[in-house]
């Protein structure tokens, strides 16, 4: 792959880069996520105020206006054309009972926000405590088991927005 890549601003300006010619950019860091630029002897005051780097998106700020500003290189262009997408999170919105066995604890509610890996309940099984854990981030929509229920492999345990 080569090393250029395009840069779009606001969804409307699109600058084609390589490495060339960003290497002649002169940038300074002053503090993280801020840099003084001079481009053709003009100062330039920046800040990165978000960043996504799976996406490659980024807020930067030049001398007060804020910009959205997208990179891509050849390989994240190509992929777009084929439908896919780098850095997409799982779209999981039902978890599932892995096995048959009793609701032994249940460490969430409704509406509540959830992380990757939190421990959402306690499945216990063949006398085995079976944490179930969040498989993505997100809000609960809705729980439609309490303590004491018994449960079938595949039954319904919880609903993610």
């Amino acid at each position: 792959m080569s090393s250029d890549f395009k840069v779009k601003v606001n969804e409307t300006f699109e600058f084609d880069f390589n490495t060339e010619n960003t290497s002649k950019l002169d940038a300074v860091s002053v503090e993280r996520n801020k840099f003084h630029i001079l481009q053709n002897n003009l100062p330039f005051i920046t800040e990165i105020i978000y960043s996504n780097f799976y996406k490659k998106k980024y807020t930067v700020k030049v001398n007060n206006n804020i910009y959205q500003v997208a990179i891509s290189n050849p390989l994240d262009i190509l992929l777009q054309e084929m439908g896919f997408e780098v850095g997409v999170s799982k779209v999981i919105k039902q978890l599932k009972a892995p096995m048959p066995g009793l609701i032994l604890e249940i460490n969430v509610e409704v509406g509540q926000t959830v992380l990757e890996n939190d421990n959402l309940l306690i499945l216990t099984a063949m006398k085995m405590e079976n944490s179930l854990l969040s498989p993505r981030d997100g809000v609960i929509k809705s729980i439609v088991i309490n303590v004491g229920d018994s449960v079938i492999k595949g039954d319904l345990l919880i609903e993610f927005e």
